[in-house]
């Protein structure tokens, strides 16, 4: 049986959320007649401390759609040059919401200073668009699953609104950052203007993401996710699954010590670097193997362990609800053996 570590996205729903589905009351929500949806975006809303929240198909639709909201076609957004956002979305924010895309390199940190913020600031002009938007990421994927503290959200968010600059997060794993951080996510949000967060990956529901807000956002984004082709029906099917979903917050704690367990257990192989993770991602470096990432995924496919390559020497592997800590150890012993397959 394979350990899949590709992702955080490969659980399969639980016998509870399969009973969940089957039984949800539903509604049309397109009129917002599905009363397991409006429990769901009420929940969700209470969950983040926002006035109101949306479900949507997909942490990519919601992200899209707060840009298209917050912004005028022609307007720069501003984000990190790793965000999801802006490397992993198809370029949406070009295609749906006719934005330009000004980069930040946050490195390590994963947010912008204050500093970074008003350097990459464009005032309208005459001649220029300007700033539309800042988008941030907690946690942050391509920076290996950071967790980034409220304090520096709340100053890059600060340095934003001081210049009439509107703030989205892209939390797609907010919950994660706050059980690695201990921290509230109403605290964790307080300063920006919108948040997503996604039901289907740590969450383990099999589908769905909430974009939350103030009312008046979330029904312009109502707006916006019917013209994206968002629009659901008898919605509630999906949605009950993602009721449960939100009590599986606290439990995110284990898979954040099997990706440290797995680290740990990487970084002692000869050819290895897999630096402790803050959340439940391990990145793994492969350079001093010479092996390339894409023979080092294949070699650990051939032994039964899925992971993804995300640089030229650069491997993700995602610990999830259906990996248990007997399965790190299974995967650390049968990466030990791919690497000494494949190994110069």
């Amino acid at each position: 049986m394979p350990i899949d570590l590709r992702s955080d996205t490969v659980t399969r729903p639980s016998d509870e959320m399969r009973e969940a589905a089957r039984d949800a009351a539903v509604g049309d929500d397109v009129y917002g007649d599905d009363p397991t949806v409006n429990e769901l975006e009420a929940r969700a809303a209470d969950a983040v401390g926002t006035e109101d929240a949306l479900y949507v198909p997909s942490g990519t639709m919601g992200n899209q759609i707060a840009a298209r909201v917050r912004t005028e076609r022609g307007q720069e957004i501003l984000v990190e040059r790793e965000s999801h956002v802006y490397r992993w979305e198809l370029g949406g924010l070009a295609q749906l919401s006719g934005l330009q895309v000004r980069t930040f390199d946050a490195g390590e940190r994963a947010v912008p200073t204050p500093e970074q913020v008003r350097e990459g600031y464009v005032e309208e002009s005459l001649h220029r668009p300007g700033t539309g938007l800042l988008s941030l990421e907690n946690t942050h994927n391509a920076r290996g699953g950071v967790a980034v503290p409220p304090e520096d959200i709340d100053a890059a968010a600060e340095a934003a609104h001081e210049l009439g600059v509107p703030v989205h997060l892209d939390g797609a794993r907010l919950f994660n950052a706050c059980v690695a951080l201990d921290v509230e996510p109403e605290r964790m949000v307080r300063d920006v203007d919108s948040v997503m967060f996604c039901l289907s990956k740590g969450l383990g529901a099999p589908v769905g993401s909430m974009l939350a807000g103030s009312e008046a956002f979330v029904d312009e984004a109502r707006r916006v996710r019917k013209l994206f082709g968002g629009g659901m029906r008898q919605a509630g099917i999906i949605a009950a699954p993602g009721l449960l979903a939100l009590d599986n917050v606290d439990r995110l704690a284990e898979d954040h010590e099997n990706a440290r367990r797995l680290a740990a257990g990487l970084d002692g192989i000869e050819g290895l670097s897999a630096p402790t993770p803050d959340t439940n991602i391990v990145q793994v470096s492969t350079g001093d193997a010479g092996v390339t990432a894409e023979e080092f995924v294949a070699a650990c496919e051939e032994r039964g362990v899925l992971g993804g390559a995300h640089g030229e020497y650069l491997t993700r592997f995602c610990t999830n609800l259906d990996v248990s800590s007997g399965d790190v150890e299974e995967a650390i012993e049968r990466i030990r053996e791919a690497v000494e397959g494949v190994a110069v």
